[in-house]
C-alpha cells in the first residue's frame, strides 16, 4: 500500500485509487462493526434485516479490494528496486513498513483492545491477555507486504540483470491472456481451499483472510509485470465497462449457483466467482481512474499523502466512534452510515496529525 515517489511519468489515476482503496477499507470495517461477521475490535452485531446488506457489502469488498492492494504495491516495487538496489530495497521496506507495524502493536493494538479487555477478560493480568490475544489487526497486509517484498528482492539478487525501462509496452495485455491468468488463479484457489477453507485463521500472524493468498500473491506479480510492460497505459479503454459488465454477469451467474451447492463443487463456484470478479472489476476501475481521474490537484495530493497512515490508525478511530455511538438506537445500516460519515475525515485529519509529528513522514 506504501508508495514510492516516481521518478518517471507520475501516474496520479493510481494515487487516487489508493485514496479510493483506503476508504472503501474504512468503510468495509464499519459495515463489520455493525453487520453480522463480528471479526472487529468492537462489534454491534445486527439486530434487523438490515445488518444482510452489511454482509453483502463485506463480501464483495473481499472479493477484490485487498488484491487490487497488493497489485498496486506490486506495481511500486520494481522501480524501488532499481533506484536504490537490493540491501537499501530492503533497509526502506523494514522502515516504511516494519515501524508502522511495531507502532501499531505496540501502541495503538492496546488502545484498541482495551474495551473487550474490560468487559470480557478483567480477571486477567492485562499483559496475559495481551500476549494471548496477539494479533496485528489489519496490520496483517504489511506483514505478507515485507513477505512479499524480501521473496521480490531474493529473485532479483540471482536473476539476470532488468533492462526494462518503466512503463515501456514490450507485449500488450491480450484479453486470452486475462481469461487464462482467471481460470489459473480460479484452479489455484480452489486447491488451495483444500488445505486452508473459508473462515480459515492463522493465529499470532493474525491473518484474517489466508485462504486468499493465492489471489494475493497473484496480484502481486501481476503488478510486478505491469510495471515492466506498461500494462496500465495499454489496457484499452472499452476494457473499463467490459470489466463492470463481466463482473455483473459473473456475479448474477456464480453467486446464486454458490449457494446451492455444497463441498467441492461450492468451493470452485465460489472461487471462480472471487477471482472473475475480483479481475473484471480491478480492470475496469483502472481503467476509468487512467481515463478520467489521471490528474491530481491540491487536494488530491493531500488525500493520497495522508492514505497509508489513515490505513495505520482507522482502527483507533472506528473503535472509538463504535463506543461513542453505542447509544444511538437505530437499525443497522443507519448506525454504518452515521458512523462511516464522521470516520472518514475524522481519519484523515487525525492522519495528517500523525505525520505532522517530527520524523513521521519518513516513515509514512
Amino acid at each position: 500500500m506504501k508508495t514510492e515517489p516516481r521518478t518517471a511519468t507520475r501516474l496520479f489515476a493510481i494515487d487516487n485509487l489508493r485514496i479510493v482503496l483506503t476508504a472503501l477499507v474504512v468503510v468495509h470495517h464499519v459495515a463489520v462493526t455493525y453487520g453480522n461477521i463480528p471479526l472487529w475490535f468492537y462489534t454491534e452485531p445486527a439486530q434487523d434485516p438490515s445488518g444482510v446488506a452489511l454482509d453483502i457489502l463485506v463480501v464483495f469488498d473481499q472479493a477484490f479490494f485487498m488484491g487490487f492492494f497488493f497489485l498496486i504495491s506490486g506495481f511500486f516495487t520494481p522501480g524501488s528496486y532499481d533506484r536504490k538496489g537490493g540491501r537499501s530495497f530492503l533497509r526502506d521496506r523494514l522502515i516504511r513498513l516494519g515501524i508502522p507495524l511495531l507502532v501499531f502493536l505496540l501502541v495503538l493494538r492496546p488502545l484498541v483492545t482495551i474495551g473487550s479487555y474490560r468487559s470480557d477478560y478483567a480477571s486477567l493480568p492485562y499483559w496475559q491477555y495481551y500476549i494471548g490475544s496477539w494479533d496485528p489487526g489489519p496490520m496483517w497486509f504489511v506483514e505478507v507486504l515485507i513477505v512479499f517484498a524480501a521473496l521480490y528482492a531474493l529473485w532479483r539478487r540471482f536473476s539476470a540483470p532488468v533492462e526494462t525501462p518503466f512503463g515501456a509496452p514490450h507485449a500488450v495485455l491480450r484479453a486470452r491472456w486475462i481469461v487464462l491468468f482467471t481460470v489459473g488463479l480460479s484452479v489455484a484457489t480452489t486447491l488451495w481451499r483444500i488445505p486452508v477453507p473459508v473462515g480459515s485463521y492463522v493465529p499470532v500472524l493474525g491473518l484474517p483472510t489466508p485462504y486468499f493468498l493465492p489471489q494475493y500473491a497473484a496480484m502481486f506479480v501481476v503488478g510486478l509485470i505491469a510495471f515492466r510492460r506498461g500494462w496500465f497505459m495499454t489496457l484499452p479503454t472499452k476494457a473499463g465497462p467490459l470489466g463492470f459488465g463481466i463482473a455483473a454477469l459473473v456475479s448474477a451467474v456464480l453467486l446464486p449457483l454458490s449457494q446451492v451447492t455444497t463441498g467441492a463443487l461450492s468451493t470452485a463456484v465460489t472461487a471462480t466467482w472471487e477471482s472473475a470478479f475480483a479481475v473484471s472489476v480491478i480492470i475496469g476501475l483502472t481503467v476509468v481512474f487512467r481515463e478520467r481521474f489521471n490528474h491530481q490537484g491540491p487536494r488530491g495530493k493531500w488525500l493520497s499523502a495522508q492514505a497509508f497512515t489513515v490505513y495505520i490508525i482507522h482502527p483507533l478511530v472506528l473503535v472509538a466512534i463504535g463506543y461513542a455511538l453505542s447509544g444511538l438506537h437505530a437499525i443497522a445500516i443507519v448506525k454504518f452510515a452515521v458512523a462511516a460519515v464522521i470516520a472518514l475525515p475524522v481519519c484523515w485529519g487525525l492522519a495528517y496529525l500523525v505525520r505532522s509529528l517530527p520524523g513521521a513522514k519518513r516513515v509514512l
